[in-house]
């Protein structure tokens, strides 16, 4: 039976920069193109990423209004007349960077509109340049979305787009983590405890850093193999050389940014992986050159992954029974308060419940 569509949606909407700019409009259900998904979302979870776009910072020359956020899950209430991967009714995510099939990221600098190799239109990410999720009706190319986990509940799916597929890409499709190996994860936000999660699902033995003992208590709880209170251990990378008896990490989660990578230089093993992710503290980096060329590190830059690994992910996630951290669900009407939540450091994931 067909749903019923409405003419009008609420969305949220910065009309400046700053997220005290961020406020609820309506607007018009948008109509789907040929190859295009209508999405009725049901959750939206929040990335730090969304924060920064939010501000100004990442995306300064963004145009505004703009919707914000990226991962989102919802039903498919209308489809294309080209659309031949997704029917009405089917449950599906949004996939971050919509054009990045498989193989290498596609060449930065396209804008919406651009022509992709199968002859679709489309092209960017979502939350910007691309128009973002946080609205009661999304479009999505059919390219750009995923079948959501059957396991999941749609405030848990949310959570995968950004989050859960950096740390799997840095893990799998680069890094190629094994059993046994020792994996540094850096804080206790979305992609740390997924980080956590994965590594220790495959046998892989974790240290989690986190400067919150009650944070670092519930990490341990989740099942890292040791933890180190960075108050009270700022030195963290020589606790890591003391907990792996002077080896060092095989693979570290370079999550905080700034001069922090230093640290991650130190505690990594000759020879080990550092993928570069988050930019908590800066958004510059900063490491001597003599240890990098000494030790032989590889320092990969993840910037999430494409649909083919997403969807691989989620088998995976199936298979190994992973539930995402949920710090706090936010409804509708509360976005900037989930906002405010994430500017505080969440213990895994902030969602709002459309």
């Amino acid at each position: 039976m067909p749903v019923a569509i409405p003419k009008t949606m609420t969305a949220w909407e910065l009309s400046r920069f700053g997220l005290a700019n961020l406020a609820a409009v309506k607007r018009p259900v948008p109509t789907p193109g040929p190859r295009e998904l209508l999405v009725k979302v049901s959750a939206v979870s929040l990335n730090y990423r969304d924060k920064l776009t939010a501000e100004g910072i990442m995306l300064p020359e963004l145009t505004l209004p703009h919707v914000p956020a990226s991962d989102a899950v919802g039903e498919v209430v209308a489809v294309g007349s080209e659309v031949r991967r997704f029917a009405p009714g089917a449950r599906v995510l949004s996939h971050f960077i919509t054009d990045w099939i498989d193989g290498p990221v596609p060449p930065p600098g396209r804008v919406p509109g651009d022509s992709a190799a199968d002859g679709a239109v489309y092209g960017g990410s979502l939350g910007g340049p691309l128009p973002g999720v946080l609205a009661e009706y999304i479009l999505l190319h059919e390219a750009g979305a995923v079948a959501a986990p059957e396991s999941l509940s749609d405030t848990e799916a949310s959570t995968l787009a950004i989050a859960a597929l950096t740390a799997w890409y840095a893990y799998f499709e680069t890094g190629k983590l094994t059993p046994g190996q020792t994996v540094v994860v850096q804080g206790t936000g979305g992609v740390a405890l997924f980080g956590l999660q994965i590594a220790r699902a495959i046998g892989a033995r974790v240290i989690i850093t986190s400067r919150d003992p009650a944070k670092l208590a519930r990490a341990m709880a989740l099942g890292a193999w040791k933890g180190i209170d960075t108050t009270h251990q700022p030195d963290w990378d020589k606790a890591v050389l003391e907990m792996t008896e002077g080896r060092g990490a095989d693979h570290i989660l370079e999550i905080i940014g700034g001069d922090n990578l230093i640290r991650s230089v130190r505690a990594v093993m000759p020879g080990g992986r550092i993928s570069l992710i988050g930019l908590l503290a800066s958004l510059q980096i900063t490491a001597d050159i003599l240890p990098l060329l000494v030790k032989r590190i590889v320092i990969q830059g993840i910037s999430v992954a494409p649909r083919k690994a997403f969807e691989a992910m989620n088998a995976a996630l199936e298979v190994m029974a992973i539930k995402p951290v949920i710090d706090a669900v936010y409804s509708f009407d509360q976005v900037p308060q989930a906002f405010a939540h994430l500017d505080r450091g969440p213990f895994g994931k902030i969602v709002v419940k459309v």
